[in-house]
């Protein structure tokens, strides 16, 4: 995407500003609105699910391989504050120079530039296109567990799952924006609560039953084996706190809008740790290093529960999903709103964005099918994509706006923060892309494209 030095972003912002100057705007969530959009953003099945075999992949706090130390546990730990941290930095930054910016690009751009607006642009697509094929697989995945329930001796393969939900978020798709999302995100983020309730409650069940004495936690494989598995671990666990669309998700929140973005996020991060924290380390401890890469595959007993955790991953996933989509259909929108000559009518409207929407959809769908190597994306998704807008930019983002505090030791303590995180996240961003594209080497070699796993 080539734009040129000169180019005046914000045109349809303009006409968002308008809009929300209005009685009636856009700009009606609440404070529980913008917890359910976070929520169903970041605590996705499909997110915290192959967290249990993150920390298999570095060990628990201080385990040793070769002469390393990986710290499994407090890189979770860790990661989970840093997001939180970095969530409310870019909700601090809400008119920051009084203007209203209100995409994660138009952010960026006040601060950067251009070239801020062209980085952010790139790992904003790169973000959601590879979070929505993940999660993609995903879904199916899930779906088809559900189906074999039924049905042990069906025909039906991963693809076709892959393309039955294809069509339902087509379907989804033509909802025009986040907010009329919201409904939607509510019912996700119950569906968080179940899957994460669900899947501890039959992993410790299944952890039980199994001889605790022939549960191994020791990392296997060769040397340089076992350092790749952690470089994907990383990008893993960076995958896990994934949100690329925080200032969009403010954009729908009513003022005050810092405010409410801050104890929204803050909500959403409650329901987090609920779920990430406690389903990774008890499904570590169950399973040990033999645990799956998408927990629920690990998973045997009772059928039923295994079921309804799955159909609860669906119906969070579609939430997810949609969130995701709407980077890059607002681009397109824009795009094509700067070409108009004339009004189109709502039914041309709705005929562009339908065929638009069926592309997209196809493209990704066609990804998924062809390589359903869930565990891969979700690592090389999150080091080249999440790891950058949720650790590194944030903090750089909050150093260049330079927010003074009257404190100024405090204010020492936050740059020196802002920069070990920016340092540390930029390292784990590269080891991640590593493991990743070394794991998606290895995968080729064994399956072959459309192979149903």
């Amino acid at each position: 995407m080539i734009l040129p030095s000169n180019i005046n972003i914000p045109t349809t912002e303009d006409r968002r500003d308008e809009l929300d100057e209005e009685p009636g705007g856009r700009r009606k969530g609440t404070w529980k609105h913008a917890a359910f959009h976070v929520a169903t953003t970041v605590a996705t099945p499909a997110a915290y699910a192959p967290l249990p075999f993150a920390l298999a992949s570095l060990g628990w706090p201080l385990g040793n391989f070769g002469n390393a130390k990986i710290v499994g546990a407090s890189s979770l730990v860790g990661a989970t504050l840093a997001t939180w941290y970095s969530s409310l930095l870019i909700a601090s930054l809400w008119k920051w120079d009084g203007n209203k910016h209100v995409t994660y690009r138009n952010l960026a751009q006040s601060l950067f530039g251009i070239w801020g607006y062209r980085s952010i642009a790139f790992f904003q697509q790169v973000a959601s296109l590879g979070n929505n094929i993940a999660i993609h697989i995903a879904a199916g995945t899930s779906l088809k567990a559900v189906y074999k329930y039924y049905d042990s001796d069906g025909t039906l393969t991963l693809q076709h799952f892959i393309i039955f939900f294809g069509a339902l978020e087509l379907f989804l798709s033509q909802l025009p924006d986040i907010h009329s999302l919201r409904w939607v995100n509510g019912l996700c983020t119950f569906s968080t609560v179940g899957f994460a309730a669900t899947t501890i409650g039959v992993t410790i069940y299944n952890g039980k039953k199994i001889d605790r004495k022939s549960v191994s936690y020791s990392l296997h494989g060769s040397p340089s084996a076992k350092i790749f598995g952690a470089f994907n671990a990383l990008g893993t666990i960076a995958f896990s706190f994934g949100d690329a669309m925080l200032p969009e998700i403010q954009n729908t929140v009513r003022e005050p809008a810092r405010k409410n973005m801050y104890k929204g996020v803050s909500a959403a991060y409650g329901v987090i740790v609920l779920s990430y924290w406690q389903l990774a380390f008890c499904g570590y401890w169950a399973f040990g290093s033999e645990v799956k890469p998408y927990i629920v595959a690990s998973l045997s007993d009772p059928k039923w529960t295994i079921v309804m955790a799955n159909l609860f991953a669906v119906i969070q996933i579609s939430g997810c999903f949609q969130i995701y989509c709407r980077p890059t259909y607002a681009y397109f929108e824009e795009t094509m709103s700067s070409k108009k000559s004339g009004s189109h009518s709502q039914l041309e409207n709705m005929l562009v964005r339908l065929v638009f929407t069926t592309i997209y959809m196809v493209l990704i769908t066609l990804i998924a099918a062809a390589m359903p190597f869930f565990g891969d994306f979700v690592s090389i998704c999150g080091a080249i994509g999440f790891t950058p807008l949720d650790f590194v930019f944030p903090a750089l983002a909050y150093l260049k706006a330079r927010r003074e505090l009257q404190n100024t030791r405090l204010q020492l303590c936050l740059k020196l923060l802002n920069f070990a995180i920016v340092g540390l996240f930029s390292v784990v961003a590269v080891l991640g892309c590593i493991g990743a594209i070394r794991f998606i080497i290895e995968d080729i070699k064994t399956y072959k494209f459309f192979h149903d796993m």
